[in-house]
């Protein structure tokens, strides 16, 4: 016998796990090519289903599984998640196209530092689909074998079979393109690494050749290295060497007979959940803050079963199950196994609903491969790890003893299932539940890095406020929750990132206490000025002046409001719009019209109420607050065109809360709001000047639930959002108000990314879930409560939920990238933002927002 097996294995035909290596040939763009056969390889997208609603997950379900059953049907599959180390070093190449003003690469510097401290492991999800046999396993092994011996072998794969093989997986590419996957022909360079990572050197990826081909010596290379197996791990051996790295395969062995999805079902989804406590050597580490993902990487081959061999095994399963329930019923006992009777039951419902075509059955061969690069005992608590996490879900994980060498062979892109026993026949809709596809991802492709993902899978998030002008896409950003939950000092971080792009930022600083952006860009070089508005700067603001062309129209109406929400509330109530809106009718008609001008005019007028309404008028005019909106102009220039930071704030302004009835305000909270308005159109006039045309242009409103509060704040706000998208101007609010935001139609068509912070009252959490696109309901209600606080009901600044302008969302936390930026942003009292301490009696303990 046993020479019979050594027969056997010398010629290949012991079975599939005595199965020589993959032996690669060739590769190219979405094609591995061996020397046996050819496969297509994808990479998939990711989808966003921490926080996708009900409905909409089971819209994607049904999506995934019809396209595992229209698409894959028959083919020979192999899904691997695999994870690669953030490679912070890349941003700091980037920044050289994001950036160009200011000191700008220590401003990248101090993020690539900040990244290789969170060093957020990178996802990558790769579907491979075999797609052409070139020849089966005996007449490789032994053509190869004789040439190699001769100094004859040749592994050339000849342009037209490359053309035909990517023209095969281009095909299947189109259609796997429209699934909820969006894959994507893997690079050449994705595939070697795949590849070469197996063997843990640190050695360059070979360069492609001028037909983007990696073959003979340059592949060769790729898999040089060797392997030492033993009963529970394998062992890589280094160029040196020395043991690079220890990895064990991990068997999923049982499944519980009902999964539910979200939950226990999402089985692949969940790798990136797995946490262990390494041992460190070292005394004094506090193994609380050392929790390390484990990256389990699974590798699923898998085979859609046609319709017709799907009911075959049905059927055998049913017969052998009866012929067993008609045994035990001839037996002395009469009775029959409890599970014999269910599974028949379950046989023959499964096979009417196969016969509906309803359901479609698949084979597939979970494994999880686990590696270590510190030691052997580190790969054993990280195998510990992902076995208690998986039965905590009832899922049966174990160390494949003795047949390690064969699955990790397995695993390798290229093989073969080389332990057919070790597999599970389930549904697709059972598979596509497992959502390996799934887990967080939300932002901009590009642009400036802002924090990192929170939810069920890593990763680093960008946003760049200047980005939707030059997509053609809407403008607007808006930073909406309750006070001190870090909504500002994001603001200021995404504000720095825009003026280091080169843009002209505007700040309108009501609540004044955003200096530390001053402070921060001055520190950085960048163009930053503080500037007070006051008696010095009368006239700059004159809606008259800043309403022109094709806004000039509108000038008449928003004069006159404006000087109606100044106006005192006796003469309101007395009926003054109606003397101001005539002078502003007879100004504009006499020409060159002005603010100023319509104060004078009712002074000078014949009717005795408007001449008092016009001296109320002209004595508020002379205030700080007053003065910048419909006093006499100065000829002061409050700021120059030009690229920079600008934070305007006005000093003694005090703004109603929106819970205030307006009747109630007091008249130096009339002048406040009045201003405000003007202080808008201001920016708004500025970002459209001729000499700021080709500038990037972001304007900065904070509080603006003040405004959204007045019938004529809300139409004012939603008319310069319109104007600023005409501008290519990108619109930055800050709101605790997203009810009363949520009714500005205009304004809320115009939001392209909106971040969510912590809200308390269910009316408020309700509106915000509707912007952020989430179901309005308990849940969500839930998560908005817990958005700002950590698990000790700590209060966790910078901490959102981010919608993006592809209406995903998903928690963000916004990140400093350093303790120095943290103090300088910081928006407290305690804070000398002019660029140093005054006292700070509390260090901050981290560096979120």
């Amino acid at each position: 016998m046993k020479i019979a097996k050594a027969i056997g294995r010398f010629l290949g035909v012991t079975g599939d796990r005595s199965a020589p290596p993959p032996r690669y040939v060739a590769l190219a763009d979405g094609v591995l090519v061996t020397e046996t056969h050819a496969e297509a390889w994808y990479v998939l997208a990711s989808s966003n289903t921490d926080l996708m609603s009900e409905s909409a997950r089971d819209a994607e379900h049904d999506q995934a599984s019809s396209a595992l059953a229209r698409i894959l049907a028959g083919q020979e599959c192999h899904l691997r998640i695999l994870w690669s180390p953030l490679n912070a070093e890349d941003y700091r190449a980037e920044a050289h196209d994001l950036f160009s003003a200011g000191n700008f690469e220590e401003w990248a510097d101090l993020r690539v530092e900040r990244m290789n401290d969170l060093a957020l492991p990178s996802r990558h999800l790769l579907l491979g689909v075999r797609i052409q046999e070139r020849a089966n396993h005996a007449k490789a092994r032994g053509r190869s074998g004789m040439q190699d011996a001769l100094g004859i072998g040749s592994t050339a794969v000849s342009q037209r079979e490359l053309a035909r093989l990517d023209a095969l997986a281009r095909r299947l590419g189109r259609q796997l393109e429209t699934t909820p996957w969006r894959a994507q022909p893997a690079p050449v360079e994705m595939l070697a690494w795949m590849i070469a990572r197996e063997q843990h050197r640190l050695t360059a990826l070979p360069t492609p050749s001028t037909a983007g081909v990696v073959s003979g010596a340059k592949l060769a290379q790729l898999t040089r290295g060797r392997v030492i197996p033993y009963s529970d791990h394998v062992r890589i051996i280094g160029a040196k060497g020395e043991v690079a790295a220890w990895t064990s395969v991990l068997t999923m062995d049982g499944f519980p007979e009902e999964l539910e999805s979200p939950g226990p079902g999402e089985f692949l989804r969940a790798v990136s959940e797995i946490t262990y406590v390494p041992e460190f050597e070292e005394e004094g580490v506090d193994p609380d803050v050392q929790i390390l993902p484990v990256n389990p990487e699974p590798s699923v081959r898998f085979k859609v079963l046609h319709r017709r061999d799907a009911l075959k095994e049905i059927d055998e399963v049913r017969r052998l199950a009866k012929e067993q329930r008609q045994s035990a019923a001839k037996n002395s006992a009469g009775e029959t196994a409890q599970e014999i009777e269910e599974t028949e039951e379950t046989m023959a419902v499964l096979s009417r609903d196969m016969k509906r075509e309803d359901v479609t059955l698949m084979e597939d061969h979970p494994r999880l491969v686990v590696s270590s690069d510190v030691s052997l005992d580190d790969l054993r608590a990280k195998v510990d790890a992902v076995i208690t996490f998986y039965g905590g879900l009832g899922i049966e994980v174990s160390v494949a003893g003795e047949e390690q060498k064969e699955l990790w062979l397995e695993s390798l892109p290229g093989d073969m299932v080389r332990v057919p026993d070790l597999s599970h026949t389930r549904t697709v809709g059972a598979f596509a539940g497992s959502w390996f596809w799934g887990g967080a991802s939300v932002g901009d492709d590009d642009g400036p890095v802002i924090g990192y993902l929170t939810g069920s899978t890593p990763g680093l998030v960008r946003n760049d406020l200047t980005g939707g002008s030059a997509r053609g896409d809407a403008t607007t950003t808006a930073f909406i929750g309750r006070s001190g939950r870090g909504k500002t000092t994001a603001m200021m971080l995404s504000l720095l990132d825009a003026a280091f792009r080169g843009s002209f930022v505007l700040a309108l600083d009501f609540k004044g206490d955003m200096a530390g952006l001053v402070a921060a860009g001055q520190r950085f070089q960048l163009n930053a000025h503080l500037v007070e508005t006051g008696s010095q700067y009368a006239g700059v603001a004159d809606l008259f002046t800043l309403l022109t062309g094709e806004s000039a129209e509108r000038a008449q109406t928003e004069v006159a409001a404006q000087l109606g929400i100044a106006l005192p509330q006796h003469l309101r109530m007395r009926g003054a719009e109606t003397p101001i809106q005539s002078a502003v009718n007879e100004v504009i008609a006499s020409g060159s019209p002005a603010t100023w001008k319509v104060i004078d005019h009712l002074r000078n007028a014949a009717d005795d109420f408007a001449r008092e309404t016009g001296d109320a008028l002209y004595e508020l005019a002379q205030t700080g607050l007053g003065a910048p909106f419909m006093g006499k102009p100065s000829g002061a220039v409050l700021m120059t065109p030009e690229p920079g930071i600008w934070v305007v704030q006005i000093p003694g302004i005090t703004l109603p809360s929106p819970e205030d009835d307006r009747e109630d305000w007091s008249v130096h909270q009339r002048l406040s709001v009045a201003l405000v308005h003007s202080m808008l159109a201001y920016g708004i006039s500025m970002a459209g000047r001729k000499d700021l045309r080709g500038l990037r242009k972001v304007i900065a409103v904070p509080e603006a639930h003040v405004l959204t509060a007045t019938r004529e704040g809300a139409s004012f706000l939603s008319y310069i959002a319109r104007v600023g998208r005409a501008l290519q101007t990108a619109l930055v609010i800050d709101t605790q108000d997203p009810e009363s935001l949520a009714r500005l139609t205009g304004l809320i068509e115009q939001i392209t990314t909106l971040f969510g912070f912590q809200l308390t009252s269910a009316e408020q959490q309700d509106a915000l879930a509707a912007l952020l696109d989430l179901p309005v309901g308990p849940h969500t209600r839930a998560l908005i409560q817990a958005i700002g606080v950590d698990v000790t009901q700590e209060i966790r600044h910078g901490h959102a939920i981010m919608r993006d302008r592809r209406f995903s969302s998903a928690t963000v936390q916004f990140d400093v990238p350093s303790l120095e930026l943290l103090q300088l942003l910081s928006t407290t009292p305690k804070v000398d933002n002019s660029g140093g301490r005054k006292d700070l009696t509390k260090e901050p303990q981290g560096v979120g927002a």
